[in-house]
């Protein structure tokens, strides 16, 4: 899909306050409701828009700790990959999970309590899930950026 100025614009407000009623993102970005509507409904169906959450703190959650976990497997055959990703995404406190290049196949962003609660993650369900040959896990110390707004250009 093309976007044009109008597009981005529309974008932009929605990734500051994907809240906003149709009233007030059309007088923002200068269109008639109908046609501002119009518009959402188009990057809605044409899945540049592919939905909308609510962000929410861990930390006031009691979740304080962000840990990133690098996981190897034992063999990388696709059935193997299938039955590791299935499984990861069934634990709660995994929060991202991309499947890499490097040394380590996935990396997870998993987040805890603290660090006996990682304890008890990593040794009664990271290490258990399919094929997990190796995890190495790193702490975060503080989050220096956090975006939730892609550029658009």
């Amino acid at each position: 899909m093309q976007l044009d100025r109008t597009d981005r614009a529309i974008l932009h407000e929605l990734q500051l306050d994907g809240r906003l009623s149709n009233v007030i993102l059309a007088s923002r970005v200068n269109l008639s409701e109908s046609a501002c509507l119009r518009r959402v409904r188009s990057l809605q169906e044409s899945g540049v828009i592919s939905g909308y959450a609510m962000l929410v703190d861990q930390t006031k959650l009691g979740y304080p700790s962000t840990i990133f976990v690098q996981i190897s497997l034992d063999r990388q055959q696709r059935e193997d990959l299938d039955k590791f990703e299935s499984a990861v995404a069934k634990v709660p406190e995994v929060m991202e999970c991309y499947l890499m290049t490097g040394e380590a196949d996935f990396l997870l962003r998993v987040i805890a309590r603290d660090a006996a609660d990682f304890e008890r993650l990593h040794s009664n369900c990271l290490t258990r899930l399919p094929g997990v040959t190796r995890v190495h896990s790193s702490f975060s110390l503080r989050t220096v950026v956090k975006k939730t707004e892609l550029p658009i250009s």
